[in-house]
């Protein structure tokens, strides 16, 4: 069994070179279907940023093969994952001109520079009053992994206004199965106490809780039925869950919503349906977080 799973993450390494999809991609029209009614934004460009620290500065890029790619900020090494410390992991990131727009905060925020704008603006799914923040992440990404105690303390902290969730990507079986996963412990309520076990499972353990060959999709739900019954999951509350319609229709949610925002890289944030960000154009994750609150005021303000 060990075996299987270092032959999976030595695949895994050999493919990286961040966590997402290619340029090519990311300039396509969405091939998915999206609500009626709701048009594909433009998306501004964004920059490489320098990290004053060596807090996680990596996304995961899709490419069109099915492959990922791991994109640092200049100056992070990735020595401090084992796992990426033998992969080329620096790809230049497309520069556009900053527009003159600001947002006042600790920083002041220039639009095209820090945060892209989504032309037109998205619907969102809260109430009046509510600014949705969206994180699109992948369970098997090693800087979703590293950047998400971060954010489980800034969701104890954030204002009552800011309605915040997370999207788990599904671009291709192997992130499908753990999306599945995702939605499954969401149904059963088991969300918040099993997310930070899910990480460590793929990332300290060394399980990819996926089958080595993730079109298996019956073995990866053996899999990881294995683990949450450790976690005092019953086997049919699990299974029944798995393939529960509610389940299925979050799935079909989360693949609209990456389609929709042409995710194409993680982690992402989306901001009220208008404005993207992440740990490049926030100049590091440890500014990235602030730089998502002060987008939220902005629009709570309006």
């Amino acid at each position: 069994m060990r075996i299987r799973h270092l032959a999976f993450y030595l695949g895994l390494a050999l493919a990286l070179a961040a966590c997402g999809k290619p340029a090519a991609v990311e300039h396509a029209p969405a091939a998915a279907s999206t609500p009626a009614g709701a048009p594909s934004p433009a998306v501004v460009g964004q920059k490489t940023a320098e990290p004053p620290s060596d807090l996680p500065t990596k996304i995961t890029r899709m490419n069109e093969d099915g492959s990922e790619t791991v994109e640092d900020v200049p100056g992070d090494s990735g020595a401090h994952n084992p796992l990426l410390a033998a992969v080329a992991s620096t790809v230049a990131a497309s520069t556009s001109a900053a527009s003159a727009a600001t947002i006042s905060g600790p920083t002041l925020w220039q639009e095209g520079v820090n945060y892209t704008r989504l032309v037109p603006a998205q619907p969102t799914a809260v109430p009046a009053g509510q600014v949705e923040v969206l994180e699109f992440f992948w369970y098997a990404c090693p800087h979703c992994n590293a950047l998400d105690p971060m954010i489980e303390s800034w969701r104890k902290t954030k204002p009552a206004y800011i309605s915040f969730s997370r999207v788990h990507v599904l671009w291709n079986e192997g992130h499908r199965s753990l999306a599945r996963l995702y939605y499954t412990l969401d149904s059963l309520g088991k969300l918040d106490q099993l997310h930070g076990e899910v990480f460590k499972e793929i990332h300290v353990h060394g399980n990819p809780l996926v089958a080595a060959d993730p079109r298996n999709e019956k073995e990866s739900e053996r899999i990881q039925m294995t683990f949450v019954r450790k976690l005092g999951i019953s086997e049919v509350d699990f299974t029944k869950a798995y393939h529960s319609f509610a389940v299925d229709t979050a799935l079909q949610r989360a693949d609209e919503l990456v389609q929709r925002y042409r995710v194409t890289a993680v982690p992402t944030f989306v901001i009220n349906g208008k404005y993207v960000a992440d740990v490049y154009t926030a100049d590091g994750a440890e500014h990235l977080l602030s730089l998502v609150g002060d987008l939220a005021a902005q629009e709570h303000k309006r």
